[in-house]
Formats: C-alpha cells, sequence, structure tokens
C-alpha cells in the first residue's frame, strides 16, 4: 500500500469569522493543504503554534491587540515561519504591504472574494498556490524540495495571442528589423525581492524592461511606486499605450495581460484582459509570446524565482525566434519552479545566480545586434 503523502498544515490568522471560514473552506478542499488551526489575533496565534508549528501561515494585516506588520516582524525575529499575508489591503494596493514583504512574507494574497462564482474560484486558485509555494519556498537558507502538485487543465497563451506557424514565424525573422532593445523578466513567488535587486543595480541609461511579477490587482501600483523612489530608471505601473523606452521598467498591472506591441521601430504595451493563461492573470508566457513574435532578435527574455511552469514556453518562443534568453539558477531562487521548466526545455541561453541577472542585462543592451531590413 503506497504511504499517503503528508498535507501542508495552514494556520489562519484573521479577526474576521467568516474570512476564516472561507478560507478555511478552500484550504481543506485542496488534496495537498488542511487548516492546522485558526485563530482571531496574533496572541491566539503563538499559542497555536506553541502547540504546532505550521508549514504555512496566513496572515492579515489589520489584526485587534497587535497589528499584523508587527506579529510579522516578531515571528521573522524569534521563529520564522513561511508567511502569505492574506489582506483586504491588498486590493488597495497598500504600501504596508511592501513593508511586509521586506520584513519577510513569502508573498501577498487578496482575501476571497465570494460574490460571483469566478472571482470565488480565482480567489480559490490564487490562495492554494500561495500556500504551496511558500511551504516548498527556500527559507532563511533552509532548501526544501520542490512541491508534488496536483496537475490541473490550463490555458496557454493561445487563449491571448494566436501562435504564429513555423512559415510564418521564419518570414518575421528575416524581415525583422534592428531596433533598440527590450527586455522582458517574468516572475512570482519571492519575484518582488529578486525584482528590487536586480533594478537597483542597474543605470539610469539600462534598456527598456518590461515586467510580469504575479501580484494582486492594485498592488503592482504600490509595487512598482517603492522601486521607483529605489532605482536609477523610472518605474512605474504600466498602462495601456504606454512607451517601452530606456531607461524605464514596466511592470503588468495586476489582473490583466500584458503584450509588446511595435509600430516600425516603436514599442509600446498593450494591457488586455482575457482568461488566466498558465493559472496567472498577468501571464509570463502572454508577455514573452508577444516579445517573440514582434520582436525576436532585438529582445532578452529573463526568468526569475517562482512556482509552476508560466514563462517556460513563452522563453522557448523568444529563444526560438532569436532572443537572447537567461534563467536565475536554483541555489538563488527562492522557488526553483518557472526557471526550472524554462531550463529543461532548453528556454534558458545561460543560467545565472540573480546578483548576475542585472550585469546580463546591461551587458546585452551594450552588445552589438544584427537584423535584416523590411
Amino acid at each position: 500500500m503506497a504511504a499517503t503523502r503528508r498535507k501542508i498544515r495552514v494556520l489562519i490568522v484573521d479577526d474576521s469569522a467568516s474570512v476564516r471560514m472561507t478560507l478555511s473552506e478552500i484550504i481543506d478542499s485542496d488534496p495537498d493543504l488542511e487548516v492546522m488551526a485558526t485563530a482571531a489575533d496574533p496572541y491566539v496565534a503563538v499559542e497555536r503554534i506553541r502547540q504546532e508549528v505550521p508549514d504555512v501561515m496566513f496572515l492579515d494585516i489589520e489584526l485587534p491587540r497587535m497589528d499584523g506588520l508587527t506579529f510579522l516582524r516578531k515571528i521573522m525575529s524569534q521563529r520564522p515561519i513561511p508567511v502569505v499575508i492574506c489582506s483586504s489591503l491588498a486590493e488597495a494596493g497598500s504600501e504596508t504591504l511592501m513593508q511586509a514583504l521586506e520584513a519577510g512574507a513569502i508573498d501577498v494574497v487578496a482575501k476571497p472574494r465570494v460574490d460571483t462564482t469566478q472571482f470565488l474560484q480565482e480567489s480559490r486558485m490564487r490562495i492554494c498556490d500561495a500556500a504551496k509555494a511558500a511551504a516548498h519556498a527556500k527559507f532563511r537558507g533552509v532548501h526544501k524540495p520542490a512541491p508534488i502538485l496536483t496537475v490541473e487543465a490550463k490555458l496557454t497563451a493561445d487563449a491571448i495571442i494566436p501562435p504564429h506557424s513555423e512559415a510564418r514565424a521564419a518570414s518575421v525573422r528575416a524581415k525583422q528589423p534592428q531596433t533598440d532593445p527590450v527586455v522582458c523578466i517574468g516572475a512570482s513567488t519571492g519575484g518582488t525581492e529578486a525584482l528590487r535587486e536586480v533594478l537597483e543595480k542597474l543605470p539610469a541609461a539600462s534598456p527598456a524592461i518590461i515586467i510580469v511579477q504575479h501580484m494582486p490587482e492594485k498592488f503592482t501600483g504600490a509595487f512598482a511606486r517603492r522601486l521607483n523612489g529605489l532605482c536609477a530608471i523610472e518605474v512605474k505601473e504600466a498602462a495601456d499605450g504606454d512607451v517601452v523606452q530606456a531607461g524605464r521598467a514596466l511592470i503588468a498591472p495586476g489582473n490583466q495581460h500584458m503584450v509588446l506591441h511595435r509600430a516600425g521601430s516603436r514599442y509600446t504595451v498593450n494591457i488586455v484582459d482575457g482568461p488566466h493563461v498558465s493559472r496567472h492573470r498577468p501571464s509570463v508566457d502572454v508577455m514573452f509570446r508577444s516579445a517573440s513574435q514582434v520582436a525576436g532578435r532585438n529582445a532578452m527574455g529573463v526568468i526569475l524565482t517562482g512556482m509552476g511552469d508560466d514563462g517556460a514556453r513563452g522563453l522557448l518562443e523568444m529563444r526560438q525566434a532569436g532572443s537572447y534568453t537567461v534563467a536565475q539558477d536554483e541555489e538563488s531562487c527562492v522557488v526553483f519552479g518557472m526557471p526550472k521548466e524554462a531550463i529543461q526545455r532548453g528556454a534558458a541561453a545561460k543560467v545565472v545566480p540573480l546578483h548576475r541577472v542585472a550585469t546580463e542585462i546591461e551587458t546585452y543592451g551594450r552588445a552589438p545586434r544584427t537584423g535584416a531590413t523590411p
């Protein structure tokens, strides 16, 4: 008889009884997860932790008796536990959530929405994925094995951008004019701090950058503003029609896909609605496919830490279209999921540690490229 795989044990800390109940139902519905206990405030949570240390803790920020950010900092300094912030502040794009990530939280999700079946299903998927990613993240130097996940049907980038036929792709490559370089970066769990490290190192004259980081709607705006205050380059949440230009990084808004568009030698981004692709919206695969089709040899693709395989197919398409492609190495990843999938598919021309990614981008930006004329 085969041994039963141990479930990931989750502690929920939220002062709302209805939220605790909804989160418990969502987590217990996944065969890989189970709720260990719930707590209405940090003091009750401490008592639960004394009885049993959870694999993951879901933590609200706005709590009675002690706020969630203070509790998070105490936990991280005394007995670190993988923490996912689950807060209504995610929908408001609160700067407090950026402080939570800097304090050691693994991920941020919005509280589950139960107003429609679709929103509840999307919340369920995001919450369960975040729990699994947090449980298997490298935490304070502890290396954990990659998660064995239940495989579910999911849409590919075809749902947003039709693929090119081989003949069409070859024709586009042959006629593709040389343009200024554009760097496309995809990341998920652990990506907020990884992106900060990469972008902070880049000089103001860096090549144009577009980014997909899996995170809640509106939170991307707060994330972009925080990075803009730290970096020499301009960082902003992308808006439809924004110009892709040197010295600027555009971050896809949460809950919408971002597509690279070219008119002559000029690039812009389109922000589009559509279904989840590779279980995400925005999807790295969608951004990478658009870059493979309109930029090709003028683009660089970078895939950073994250769980799952979003971006692996798209990075391979970029490499096949002539783009330079880079994946973050296992040692420096919080979760070696997305880069691992890309590497196994042959999508990465080079595998580097996180501290080398900025150098790769600078080197790519300075390198001469050749392109065919129309």
